[in-house]
């Protein structure tokens, strides 16, 4: 009768607490098993061993290592049923490229559903959503967001336009409420904010309403991914961004990239100079332009009035571009255009990023069509960023719209 093999003897096992020391119990496992390792050093140890750990988080959950004689490994093979689940760093990378492949829900108001839909011409991740933008009989505004269950989970966006104190209070009630509706991120593109120049006091009882709208906005309920994002273009003061509270990052972009394209598309593009209306200008776009030769000009009173000189550069023979980031009324631009012509200035153009024109006094910019630097405009660029103006001043030349689409559209899918 064949001898009876003794019974095998199991590969010990080993229950560590995530509030032990994971040293101290793998030296005791190794001077039990292998008596040459009697008192194993952790380096020898991590030379021979390969480890991977889940979690030790939770001090009542333990986690069985299995030790496999003649083997080089050392894993984790199971936890208890008790263990909630961890995620690991492979799922957060698959969450990752899950978001980037999602679309980006664009909303809109009346005014910017042109722009919107150049933004999303211009990427198959990004989607129009519409709004129904309605009145009560007593003007209030009755608005409806359809299909809001279909926008959960996913990264949504509003395009927003502020021309008027009276569409205000009704896109408000809108970004209020988007991002309530449980969806991933929300982001409020802003191209023009509209009180920015009133962001200081001169007197006791000035009222700096930059910093008011700042506050309405930093008032936005939080989404599930976090704060709101604004995306907002050359705003007037970079300072202004410590307006803003916690609850809203704002995002300060600039259409002078989106100019420096244009002027090198110019038959004379070597014989640019930018010039700057003031010091504010200057301060401003001297850095993102600071290739081009520069000439500044500067406000100074005399008497009761306040006319424009050249400060410094020389733009005799040169096609100036005179840049700011806004223009109102256009009296600056118009005083500054007649400086350079008065110093020789070939040919003069002009551009900021917002053309508000207030009472159509776009109608004050004539065209010059070749040789008359001092009578008119050779180019005059704005962007998008005001609808109603966009409108009024298409096909007119001197005006050229420059538009914001492709910045907005990279802005939203970062």
């Amino acid at each position: 009768m064949a001898a009876s093999l003794p019974p095998p003897t199991p590969s010990p096992s080993l229950k560590i607490n995530s509030s032990g020391s994971l040293k101290t119990s793998l030296n005791r496992l190794f001077s039990k098993t292998t008596p040459s390792l009697s008192k194993p050093t952790w380096r020898s140890l991590r030379s021979t061993c390969k480890s991977e750990f889940r979690s030790f988080g939770d001090s009542q959950n333990w986690i069985t290592i299995d030790h496999f004689p003649r083997a080089d490994a050392v894993r984790i093979i199971h936890s208890s049923p008790s263990a909630a689940p961890i995620p690991m760093a492979a799922s957060a990378s698959l969450d990752s490229a899950a978001k980037s492949a999602k679309k980006v829900c664009l909303f809109y108001c009346a005014e910017t559903k042109p722009l919107a839909e150049r933004i999303a011409a211009l990427s198959d991740h990004i989607e129009l959503r519409s709004i129904n933008w309605r009145t009560f009989a007593d003007g209030f505004p009755n608005l409806f967001i359809p299909n809001a269950h279909g926008i959960r989970g996913q990264h949504v966006a509003f395009l927003a336009s502020f021309s008027s104190p009276g569409v205000i209070f009704e896109q408000l009630s809108i970004i209020y409420a988007l991002p309530k509706l449980f969806v991933s991120s929300f982001t409020l593109v802003l191209p023009f904010f509209p009180t920015g120049t009133s962001e200081r006091m001169e007197d006791e009882g000035d009222v700096a309403t930059a910093f008011t709208l700042a506050r309405i906005l930093s008032n936005v309920p939080i989404s599930r991914g976090g704060p709101t994002s604004l995306v907002t273009f050359d705003i007037h003061a970079l300072q202004e961004r410590f307006y803003f509270g916690d609850n809203i990052l704002p995002c300060f972009e600039s259409g002078i990239p989106l100019l420096k394209n244009r002027l090198q598309q110019l038959p004379d593009s070597d014989n640019i100079s930018i010039a700057f209306p003031d010091d504010g200008a200057w301060k401003r776009f001297h850095k993102q332009l600071q290739h081009f030769p520069t000439i500044v000009c500067a406000k100074v009173r005399e008497g009761d009035q306040r006319i424009v000189r050249l400060k410094e550069g020389d733009p005799r023979g040169r096609h100036v571009v005179i840049v700011d980031d806004l223009v109102q009324s256009g009296g600056t631009l118009i005083e500054c255009q007649k400086v350079l012509a008065a110093h020789g200035a070939a040919k003069i153009s002009a551009y900021v990023t917002h053309g508000i024109f207030p009472n159509k006094s776009w109608e004050r910019f004539k065209h010059d069509s070749g040789g008359n630097p001092e009578g008119g405009m050779a180019y005059f660029w704005i962007t998008d960023s005001c609808p109603r103006t966009m409108n009024e001043v298409m096909n007119r030349p001197p005006f050229e719209v420059i538009s914001l689409a492709n910045s907005i559209a990279a802005s939203l899918l970062i």
